[in-house]
Parts: structure tokens; C-alpha cells; sequence
């Protein structure tokens, strides 16, 4: 997300089962669906223990899972969920000091698989207790017993949601790439160590955008907070590899963000929807080997903003545009992975998309969870979801690929009933 002015050795593996084999470029071709590419055979196997009885409220859907998809921890966890809990597991809700409440209630009455901590929080022990009472929440009929992927925006600088005990200042983004590679992972380490600690077990950084030296703070996103590692797409995608595995080592996933580069715009869009046309960025531009960088480096998932890019799609912006998401990042880049998107609740740049379309849209075009900083919006989404899941087989088989994929991050950060 931007900035508003407001380990286990199991999640270690994460970074080693979403790699990218960057065989080149070109790889062709999106996701094949309904299902995901098996993980590579070096991974550890997902534990057989334990079995999810199908719910009896689940859909015929779990049949659309092909019948030469191996009976994994992935496939039971998959075949028990509902159509609703399915949509849920597609959904991230802000959690923030006064809403704590409505967001342990979303999680039950939404099936919501995921939360994210933004509007400042302090000190550790009240974090960890806020998380370990959300984590709560996720039984057997909220989320089937899978648990939530907490998250939180802990950049450095001006942007780190977390602070006070039990947590470093850290610098900004500017000042980590003036770092060795190796300093900047054992920093990272540290920080990520104490998110671990307070219950948080994914980091929605690093930021892999690049603001061109020529822009700089009229970059109202990232440059005017120092959020960038460089001007030099090279060093940010050397910087965005070194905090990413530091954060592995702590046992935190993480997301790279945001797709495909909001450096060149000058508008921020959690503000505004002025300013926010990149028309340089093209399919194979240099800003993106940052991006292919954290790939390789080991991030769980990839944010998509929801700037507009018109030299690879002029009618959507990138969240919605199924060129940027499916054609570009999954089929050029090769990313197998979770995707998700930048807020889509409370950003000024998506006010003029029906709140339901914002989720539907992104699903569609192949993405997998929707962010929304705004919990009034959270049950329209998933209602959306679930009516689309429900009447449109194209979509459906869409929903149940983006829900594999997040149960497949889930499993490898132990999250899954069978995976504990």
C-alpha cells in the first residue's frame, strides 16, 4: 500500500517455493486453470496429516479441481471451503485501533482470510495481543480453521505502521539502498524478527518501484517519502533481493509492490485520481527487472497498483487490467504466485468503479486478494464474489485458481489445518 498521512523454517520455505525460473523473459502463456503448476520437488511436501471433511455447505465447485490434481494438504483445505469462505480467502481487511472490533466480526460473518495493521500502531505486546485475537477468529466456521495472513506495512521511513517496544526505527527505503547487500539483510532480519514477534508473519514490502533522478519528490507516491532504494532500477532490484531475504531468514513473507512501477507518476492514488497516467512504462521496460529481481529473490506475492499504464493497456487500470496482471506479470514475467492489489477500499482512484466490480474486475483479471483499507466496503466485495463465483463458469474457475494460490502460500507459511 502507499503512504497515507494518517520464522518458522516452513514460511523460510516460502521464499524458495514461489522463486521464479527466469529462463528469459518470454515465458509465454497465463496460469492454467483451475488449478496451479505443483511447486518445485525441491520444496519439502506439504504434511498428509489430518483431513478436512468436506462442509456441508460447499459447492459442486471442488469438483471442477482435476481429478489428476494430487490429494495434497492444498486440495483437502480446497475441497471443504464454501463458495463464501472460498471468496473470503480472497480478501485483506484493514485493521486499525478503532476498528478492531468490526474487523474480528467481518472475519466470522465474511469469511475473511486475511488482515493488514494500518493506521499506526505502538508497541509490541498490544500488537501481538491483537493478532493472536483475530487469529482467533479463523475457526472452523469463519475460515474453515485457516489461518489469516497478517500483514503490515513496515518500509521504513514514514512509512512503518508498526513502532514504540519491541520495534527498530527504521530508516527510509533511500537511505536501506545506500546499504550493502549485506547489511541490508541482516537489518531486515532484525525487522522482520520483530514482526514475527509480535504476531505478524507478512510484510507487505519491499517497495521495487523506481523514481527516475529527473522526477524525484514530484514522484507524490514514492519519491516525495524517499520510498525508493534508487534511481537506478538495477540497485533497487540488488536492495529489494537483500530485504527480502532478510525477511525470509526471519520466517516473514513478504510482497513487492507496485506492479508494474509507480515511480514515473506524479499523483499518489490513495489521494487522488489526477496524476496517475504512466505513459512511458511498456512491456519490456528496465524499471521491471526490480520487479523480476524480487521474484527471484523469494516474494510471496506481487502487488498490483492501480495506476494506468497506456502503453500496455489504456481502458484499466493496472489492478483491473488483465494485459498487465495475466498477459504481463504472469505470462511474460512467468510469476505463479499470489498477486494482489493495492487498497481498493478507500483509494481515491478507484471511486469511480462499482465497489463489487473492484473485486470482481481484479479476479478477473487474475488476481487474487483484494485489499481494502475501508470496512464498509468489505461485504459488498465479497457478496460480489460470491454471486459472479456462482453464475459465471469463466469466473468461477478463476476464483478457485486465485484461492489455490493463496492456500498454497498459506500452506507453505503453515497456515493450513494440515500444514501445523
Amino acid at each position: 500500500m502507499q503512504f497515507r498521512a494518517s520464522g518458522t523454517a516452513r514460511v523460510v520455505a516460502v521464499g524458495a517455493a514461489l522463486s521464479i525460473t527466469l529462463a528469459g523473459c518470454g515465458v509465454g502463456g497465463s496460469v492454467a486453470e483451475p488449478g496451479v503448476s505443483p511447486a518445485p520437488t525441491t520444496l519439502p511436501s506439504s504434511s498428509s496429516a489430518g483431513s478436512v471433511t468436506t462442509s456441508p455447505t460447499a459447492t459442486s465447485a471442488s469438483s471442477e479441481i482435476e481429478a489428476t490434481t494430487p490429494v495434497t494438504c492444498v486440495s483437502k483445505t480446497l475441497s471443504g471451503l464454501s463458495a463464501d469462505q472460498r471468496a473470503g480467502q480472497l480478501l485483506m481487511i484493514a485493521v486499525q485501533t478503532t476498528t478492531q472490533s468490526s474487523a474480528k466480526q467481518q472475519i466470522g460473518q465474511y469469511h475473511v482470510g486475511n488482515v493488514i495493521f494500518l493506521g499506526g500502531w505502538r508497541d509490541r505486546a498490544p500488537i501481538k495481543a491483537v493478532a493472536t485475537g483475530l487469529q482467533a477468529q479463523a475457526g472452523p466456521n469463519a475460515t474453515r480453521n485457516v489461518k489469516l495472513i497478517v500483514a503490515a506495512d513496515q518500509e521504513g521511513g514514514a512509512v512503518q505502521q508498526l513502532k514504540g517496544s519491541g520495534f527498530s526505527t527504521m530508516p527510509t527505503a533511500l537511505q536501506q539502498g545506500r546499504l550493502s547487500d549485506a547489511t541490508l539483510r541482516r537489518s531486515a532480519h532484525t525487522w522482520g524478527s520483530q514482526l514475527r514477534a509480535a504476531g505478524v508473519n507478512t510484510n507487505l514490502a519491499p517497495v521495487s518501484d523506481t523514481v527516475p533522478a529527473s522526477l524525484g519528490t514530484r514522484n507524490g507516491p514514492i519519491g516525495r517519502w524517499d520510498r525508493q532504494y534508487s534511481s537506478n532500477p538495477t540497485v533497487v532490484g540488488q536492495k529489494t533481493g537483500a530485504f527480502i531475504h532478510g525477511m525470509r531468514d526471519a520466517g516473514v513473507t513478504t510482497s513487492i509492490k507496485h506492479f508494474p512501477g509507480i515511480g514515473r507518476i506524479i499523483g499518489n492514488t490513495d489521494h487522488t485520481a489526477s496524476g496517475i497516467v504512466d505513459t512511458t512504462t511498456t512491456r519490456t521496460d528496465p524499471y521491471l527487472a526490480p520487479f523480476r529481481a524480487g521474484m527471484k529473490a523469494g516474494t510471496g506475492m506481487v502487488m498490483v497498483s492501480t495506476a494506468t499504464y497506456t502503453k500496455i493497456d489504456r481502458r484499466h487500470a493496472a489492478a483491473f487490467s488483465r494485459p498487465i496482471v495475466t498477459d504481463l506479470l504472469r505470462g511474460n514475467l512467468g510469476w505463479r504466485g499470489v498477486v494482489i492489489t493495492d487498497d481498493v477500499g478507500a483509494a481515491a482512484s478507484v471511486q469511480n468503479v462499482p465497489v463489487g466490480a473492484r473485486a470482481t474486475r481484479f479476479i478477473d483479471a487474475g488476481g487474487d486478494i483484494v485489499l481494502t483499507a475501508d470496512l464498509t466496503t468489505t461485504g459488498t466485495m465479497q457478496r460480489a464474489i460470491v454471486a459472479r463465483y456462482r453464475t459465471n463458469t469463466t469466473f468461477r474457475k478463476r476464483a478457485n485458481t486465485s484461492v489455490r494460490r493463496v492456500l498454497t502460500l498459506k500452506d507453505r507459511m503453515g497456515l493450513l489445518p494440515c500444514s501445523r
